[in-house]
Parts: C-alpha cells; sequence; structure tokens
C-alpha cells in the first residue's frame, strides 16, 4: 500500500531534502515504504538537475539582482522554475512492489502513462511525448525526473497550472539538450498551463495510482530529522548547487 503525504516547506532545500529522504525510506533494507507526495513551493526557485552546469543553464546575474534562490536537486533532468503554480508530485517506489519501474524506459512509460490514463477520466488529453514529457495541446505541462538505487527509485515530476512567463524567460536560458517535438521553441512558446487547479491535479494523481486521501500521514519524525540534516549539509550547500 503506497503512503500519501501532502506537506510543503518555506525553505526549497527542504523540498528537495524530502524526496531524497523518501527515497531512502523506499530503499531500507527491512522496511521499505513506497510513498506519493504532493508538495509546492511558497516562494519561486531554481532548481538544477544533478548533472548540469550552472552557468550554462541560468541567467546568474539576473538571479542575483533579484534575490532568485538557486538549488539543485539529486535527480537528472532539465532546469526549471518552481514556486507558486507548480504542482509537484514525487513518487519514492519499491521496485518489488512495482517491478514496472525497474528499468529506466520502461519506468518513464509505466508512470507517464498512468497519468495520462487519469487525465482522460477528467476530460484532457494529456500526452507522454519524449523520454519525459507530458503534454497538453502539443506544449509542455509537466517535466519528470528520476533518482535510482538498487532497491527503490525516486520519480518527481512537475504539474503546471499557473505559469510565469516573465520569471522562466529571465532567469532561465534557452536549453542546448531538446526533445525532438520541441523544436526551435522558446519557452514561452512551448510551455503551457493546465486547466485544472491544485485540488484536481491531486486527485488526477491520485487517481493514476489508487491512492486515496485515507492513506495520508505526515512524515516520521526521523524522515524529518533526516531531511533537516540534509537541507543543510547538501542542498543550501554552495558547494553541491556550484559542482559544476
Amino acid at each position: 500500500m503506497m503512503r500519501l503525504l501532502d506537506i510543503s516547506f518555506d525553505a526549497p532545500e527542504m523540498n528537495l531534502a524530502l524526496d531524497e529522504v523518501l527515497l531512502d525510506s523506499a530503499d531500507h533494507e527491512q522496511n521499505p515504504v513506497s510513498t506519493l507526495r504532493f508538495w509546492e513551493s511558497p516562494v519561486p526557485f531554481i532548481v538544477l538537475g544533478t548533472g548540469q552546469v550552472l552557468a550554462q543553464e541560468v541567467y546568474m546575474e539576473h538571479c542575483e539582482q533579484d534575490g532568485m534562490p538557486i538549488r539543485r536537486r539529486c535527480s537528472a533532468g532539465g532546469c526549471v522554475l518552481q514556486g507558486p503554480g507548480s504542482l509537484n508530485y514525487s513518487l519514492a517506489l519499491v521496485c518489488d512492489e512495482y517491478p514496472e519501474v525497474r528499468q529506466l524506459r520502461a519506468s518513464y512509460c509505466y508512470i507517464l502513462h498512468k497519468l495520462s490514463d487519469a487525465f482522460m477520466e477528467f476530460g484532457l488529453e494529456v500526452q507522454h511525448l519524449g523520454i519525459s514529457d507530458m503534454v497538453f495541446g502539443a506544449k509542455k505541462v509537466s517535466g519528470n525526473a528520476q533518482r535510482r538505487r538498487r532497491r527503490a527509485i525516486l520519480h518527481h515530476g512537475t504539474l503546471l497550472y499557473q505559469v510565469d512567463y516573465h520569471a522562466m524567460t529571465r532567469y532561465l536560458r534557452e536549453p542546448a539538450d531538446r526533445p525532438e517535438y520541441r523544436g526551435c521553441r522558446t519557452h514561452q512558446d512551448f510551455v503551457t498551463e493546465l486547466p485544472l487547479d491544485e485540488i484536481k491535479l491531486r486527485k488526477v494523481v491520485q487517481s493514476a495510482f489508487s491512492v486515496d486521501t485515507i492513506m495520508a500521514s505526515p512524515p516520521t519524525p526521523s524522515e524529518i530529522n533526516a531531511a533537516e540534516q540534509l537541507a543543510v549539509e547538501k542542498y543550501a550547500s554552495l558547494d553541491w548547487i556550484h559542482r559544476r
């Protein structure tokens, strides 16, 4: 049975740290726990994929001028703008419980197709395109990324229901690595909003993975303690943020 968490923090680094801690819980040798988590940052921030080069992805001078925080997550994928209007869902899945996620490409197809089917139940044709994107009307509404361990995976993604196009253009450089379906479209021409609010988006994701609200629970005290330590030692660390 999948646990449900719905918890957001003011500090960007805490939101990123808890996702990694949930992966640790799913990868636990004696007592693994699969979890679906929702979170939405109350403050805007930029988040890089683990292997991206900061100066190639972000207009650093604009971030410094405006006090825009920059962080780096534990998963791969592209650089995105987080904040209000971007609902995040995180799946920490035990591979023995979800054998469909053992292989990378197959796991994206499994998870994103389940979401596509759930959106259809709400009357929206949201499709999986590229390796890890979801599109609505040929425009991107969800980017997804993963971190993989031997016994578990972390799959997390954004669901856009409000987009700050000005901030996206001001802080994010146009990426060199593009999915083929994007072509030469700019951020503003490539990204759009889902016509559902955050409450309905939660229902879509819960429906996709058969997670009922009665399964909701808070993180354990040990998970919160681990996230707080990881937030300080890793996710707020300049060594981590500027590692590339």
